[in-house]
């Protein structure tokens, strides 16, 4: 049976299936995720016996199923979206662009294909140039290596596939520089370390990683402590963070690893909000304190404390305090040194003021 099909498939249920669900008698029949049946279900697209069921109904035997859609999803494909970028460097091998935090890199699995496949740097690439080296494949064109969603800064982008492929060679090389700025939770107490820790997919929260299984990928972290802050909401470190590998997340389960998660990072430990440590009686306009606002029968809603949240008591960023600030490699063709270094975005320069403020 074809998987890929585009016009309906009608399935015989034999009564030998009797007592089976009808996701699982699906997945069986079509060799495909219980995942994918099941979202088949859910947008009605499977007919038993003509009418929309769900998946945990019991199969009698006899029955006729219809699959109105592919069981397998087509495949996913990068579209070319007119997204405004922030292009530092370009030339005909290369491009550097500085990409602002919830911005993904490329498409990624799970969800429905618009929300999969729309808004990411991939896109807007493919708008703006011509042309992109082709080794990522569709998905990925002229992804040499990848920024978090929520991470901003520095990102570099190979137009053509020599290109692509001397610039890897560089990134396998440890011969790419790069330098972030975080923010993390709590004083460090060394001015400067290393943090050589090998990183894997946690066995249980797949969305994370983890330093805590064997096996891992080697991964190395050095920091410096830039600034200690001791703020109304709690102590923080300003440090300066350079990495000898690219893993996923590394920067983040590093630092989580060692006490100190990244402010904004809810994944790996940093709380949602930041709360004010008592007592913080500044006045407002009207004489009234932050206390009696929380007293009064009207609390601020969220929005308000997210406008205010020194006044509120609380504070919240909806991104990691996480930043490249700097790149450096050798340009693929020339050899040349390429330096470039992006400033702080003015959303984390505001989050550092108002933790500061009195």
């Amino acid at each position: 049976m074809p998987l890929t099909e585009s016009g309906p498939i009608t399935i015989s249920v034999s009564n030998d299936a009797a007592g089976q669900r009808l996701d699982q008698f699906l997945v069986a029949q079509l060799n495909v995720s219980r995942a994918r049946v099941q979202e088949l279900i859910r947008a009605e697209k499977v007919l038993l016996d003509g009418a929309p069921a769900k998946a945990s109904v019991k199969l009698r035997g006899g029955e006729s199923i219809t699959m109105l859609g592919p069981a397998e999803r087509p495949p996913l494909r990068a579209v070319a979206e007119e997204i405004p970028l922030d292009i530092l460097y370009e030339d005909d091998d290369l491009a550097i662009i500085n990409k602002p935090a919830g911005m993904m890199v490329h498409a990624g699995a799970g969800a429905t294909e618009d929300r999969r496949n729309r808004g990411t740097l991939v896109n807007a690439l493919l708008h703006h140039f011509a042309s992109l080296s082709a080794i990522g494949g569709e998905v990925r064109p002229g992804i040499v290596h990848r920024l978090d969603k929520e991470t901003s800064g520095l990102i570099v982008v190979a137009k053509n596939d020599e290109a692509h492929r001397k610039l890897a060679a560089q990134f396998a090389g440890r011969e790419v520089k790069k330098t972030y700025i975080a923010l993390v939770c709590g004083w460090v107490k060394k001015d400067q370390g290393t943090i050589a820790a090998s990183i894997s997919r946690d066995r249980v929260h797949r969305t994370r990683m983890t330093t805590l299984l064997a096996g891992g990928r080697e991964a190395v972290s050095h920091y410096r402590v830039v600034r200690r802050l001791d703020t109304p909401f709690g102590k923080f470190t300003l440090i300066e963070v350079k990495i000898d590998t690219g893993r996923t997340h590394q920067i983040r389960v590093h630092m989580a690893s060692v006490g100190h998660p990244v402010v904004g990072d809810k994944l790996y430990g940093a709380p949602a909000e930041l709360q004010k440590s008592p007592p913080f009686a500044k006045s407002t306009k009207d004489g009234a304190t932050a206390a009696n606002l929380r007293r009064s029968n009207t609390p601020p809603s969220r929005k308000e404390r997210e406008k205010d949240g020194a006044t509120a008591g609380t504070l919240s960023l909806p991104r990691n305090f996480l930043h490249a600030a700097e790149l450096g490699l050798a340009h693929p063709r020339t050899g040349k040194r390429i330096a470039l270094t992006s400033r702080l975005p003015e959303e984390l320069r505001e989050f550092l003021a108002a933790i500061e403020r009195p």
